[in-house]
Order: C-alpha cells, then structure tokens, then sequence
C-alpha cells in the first residue's frame, strides 16, 4: 500500500536515528569509565564499546525498486495497485537503513601506581584503553548525523503536506 511506502522513508531515517543514538550512548560510556579500575586479577574491568553498522543488502534495495516499478507499470493510471507490497512492514528488515551491533572489546592500557586499591603485585593499574580525542570526534559526528536523520523525517513531512494541499 502506498502508507507502507511512506512509513518506509520515516523507518529508514529511524533506523538511521537509532544507529546514531547508539553512537553517543557508546561514546559516553567510554568516556565516562576511562578512569574506571577493577580489582587486581578480577577480569571485571570496563570493555571499551564500539557500534559497527553494516549497510543494507543490494538485493534488498533491487527488490524494493522492482516491486514499485512493477506497480506503476501494471496498475490502473490514475491509482496505485493496492495490492503490491512496496514495504514488508512485518520484515525485521524495515526500510533501507542501516542494520548495527555493539560490540565490547577488554582492551587495556597500564600505568605505574603502585599506591592504587587495584594495583597488581607490580604496581600496574589497568585501565580501559579509551582514546578521548576519538570518542569525541565518534560524537560529534553521530550528533550530526543524527540531526541529519531529523532533517530529512522533516523534509519528508512537509513533502506529504505539500503534495496533500495539491
């Protein structure tokens, strides 16, 4: 139906919104526990987080291309086929947006302090091995994309406006 091709743009763009909330959850939550210790020998230490996306499958774009040409090409010229599925909306694949994963990785980094509670019997303190300057820059970027996801819900919504005072 042509609702599920519209639902389908603002799915994308929640797809991409969730995709880049996860980035600056992520993001904080490594800067938040750079400093973070755990017992000497506990294992319980904090694992750095990274959100990997993968995009869509081609094929899954192709069959959503064909499906709305094959509508248009078989359906009355004034109307839509009501019949034709431009958007599975019971898929788990919604939309064309990205599909993510976060990750945690026990990567450390030691220092000398040999006064630390959880000093190991050397003196080393591990500590997450959180690049700053990189999880900075992880959310600037996904604020901008994120409000890059906003711009286009809002360009879609004034599209659907304009096109319903035709």
């Amino acid at each position: 139906m042509i609702s599920d091709r519209l639902s389908a743009t603002f799915q994308t763009a929640a797809q991409g919104l969730a995709l880049q909330r996860e980035r600056i959850a992520a993001a904080s939550q490594n800067i938040a526990n750079a400093r973070t210790t755990a017992g000497a020998g506990s294992g319980n230490g904090y694992k750095v987080k990274t959100v990997t996306a993968n995009a869509p499958e081609p094929q899954q774009f192709v069959r959503l291309l064909s499906d709305s040409a094959s509508a248009l090409a078989t359906s009355d010229s004034k109307h839509i086929n009501p019949n034709t599925n431009f958007f599975d909306g019971n898929s788990k694949e919604g939309g064309l947006g990205p599909r993510f994963a976060t990750e945690e990785q026990a990567r450390y980094r030691y220092e000398y302090d040999p006064t630390h509670p959880d000093a190991d019997e050397n003196g080393m303190v591990a500590y997450p091995d959180v690049d700053m300057v990189q999880e900075m820059a992880e959310m600037v970027s996904a604020n901008r994309l994120y409000e890059a996801n906003l711009s286009s819900i809002e360009a879609e919504k004034e599209i659907i406006k304009r096109s319903l005072e035709i």
